[in-house]
């Protein structure tokens, strides 16, 4: 099946291209310097804007034109909690809860009468997220001994059904505590062995109150188990920034350089140690990943870029137990992250949308990304010319490809589930 793209605004190009696409994956890359359509005045096309003719047997087109409009490389979400959504279902009310463990422990009251982890709302959310553009997930599952593995396995079982449209890795997470929750230990490792790829930790010194043990647990897991390690730190102030000292510190010890992400980091805003920390992570290799979450502190991302750090958007929990807001939408998390940043020339907004496209692929250990050939064809037509101007207005998704199948079109998901796979018609 071949595909092209043409009259696409790349975001590392000023001219518009053209994007060959062979058996889902891109074969060429092709720019006219002579055009610019991103950089012409506001007003695009009427309509869609994107069309399609000579469509094949089983609906996929042969030629997409975008008008102009940015195409840009799958969006990754590289920090959810899937397992916890109440997506798609009855309004819930969530507690105004001032701490960590309150949230926590409302949480643990609820879930079990509320029926979650659901596959109906994990399916509502993943089939919302991939409408607008997201190509990979990283979801923090819940392990204790209350739930054991059933979010594992169910948020398994429903990743499985929308494997066309969209990559679920999953986060053993310790939501409930480590060393002070007997018997979940064991459990992270029986979810590495269900197909977690990675290992999470929560606040080894204000949650767990036994920071060296905690952190020497789960590094040992890691490193036994080659999976990477995504640790909760949303411990703030001194407290945070000795936390991710220490975490530095373990990382080179154990050898796990660009394995080890932290995520939360409200400890970076300890403006005494900000300079000091993110040189630590820079030589430990060290990323961080954040969500904007209310009013909680922000990786500086021209500072983390200017030192070496990587730094990850991510939409945190979504409609759940914890609170009532998102809805998925990654641009959107890279314009919260900018504007919470001050952003406002093109390259501080473009240092954004890295959070959740180039960066957060590097943090989840994608290395096949990108709208370079021989990537595969996950791509996004979006309502914008530039990468700066995705960011700063968040404007519609036209067309959401999966290894160069349409699974999205105009917000809408259309890409069924993998046992009854349905894809775009030919009509524009």
């Amino acid at each position: 099946m071949t595909t092209r793209i043409i009259n696409a605004a790349l975001p590392s190009a000023d001219a518009a291209g053209t994007i060959l696409i062979e058996d889902g994956r891109i074969t060429a890359v092709e720019t006219d310097p002579a055009t610019g359509h991103h950089r012409s005045p506001r007003t695009l096309p009427s309509g869609t804007g994107v069309s399609e003719s000579a469509a094949s047997e089983i609906g996929a087109p042969e030629t997409i034109d975008a008008g102009g409009r940015l195409v840009l490389p799958g969006l990754i979400n590289a920090h959810a909690h899937i397992d916890k959504t109440l997506y798609g279902g009855p309004w819930v009310s969530a507690v105004q809860a001032e701490s960590v463990a309150e949230r926590i422990a409302h949480e643990r009251r609820e879930r079990d009468a509320l029926g979650l982890p659901s596959p109906q709302y994990i399916s509502a959310l993943i089939e919302t997220m991939v409408a607008a553009g997201t190509a990979h997930i990283r979801t923090h599952t819940d392990v204790d001994p209350g739930v054991g593995l059933l979010g594992i396995t169910t948020v398994a079982e429903v990743a499985q059904r929308y494997a066309h449209a969209v990559d679920v890795e999953q986060v053993a997470f310790p939501q409930g505590g480590l060393i002070t929750n007997p018997g979940t230990l064991d459990l992270l490792r029986d979810a590495v062995d269900a197909g977690a790829t990675a290992i999470g930790g929560l606040d080894p010194a204000g949650f767990d109150n036994a920071p060296n043990a905690h952190l020497e647990a789960i590094f040992t897991l890691a490193a036994s188990t080659g999976t990477r390690l995504d640790i909760h730190l949303h411990d703030g102030g001194t407290l945070g920034a000795w936390e991710m000292s220490l975490i530095a510190d373990m990382t080179e010890d154990f050898d796990l350089a660009g394995r080890v992400a932290i995520s939360h980091a409200f400890g970076i805003d300890h403006a005494p140690t900000q300079l000091r920390l993110l040189e630590r992570f820079a030589e430990a290799g060290i990323a961080l990943v954040n969500a904007a979450v209310y009013d909680s502190p922000v990786p500086p991302l021209r500072a983390c870029a200017e030192a070496g750090v990587t730094v990850a958007g991510g939409t945190d929990g979504i409609n759940d137990l914890w609170g009532p807001f998102g809805d998925g939408d990654m641009l959107r998390r890279a314009m919260l992250l900018a504007y919470r940043n001050e952003a406002r020339a093109d390259r501080e907004l473009e240092l954004a949308l890295d959070t959740v496209t180039t960066n957060a692929a590097r943090v989840l250990g994608i290395d096949d990304y990108g709208l370079e050939p021989g990537r595969p064809a996950d791509l996004t037509i979006v309502e914008a010319r530039s990468a700066a101007e995705a960011v700063a207005t968040v404007p519609k998704r036209r067309i959401v490809l999966k290894s160069g199948r349409p699974v999205a079109r105009d917000g809408a998901f259309t890409g069924a589930t993998a046992e009854g796979q349905a894809h775009i018609g030919s009509s524009a």
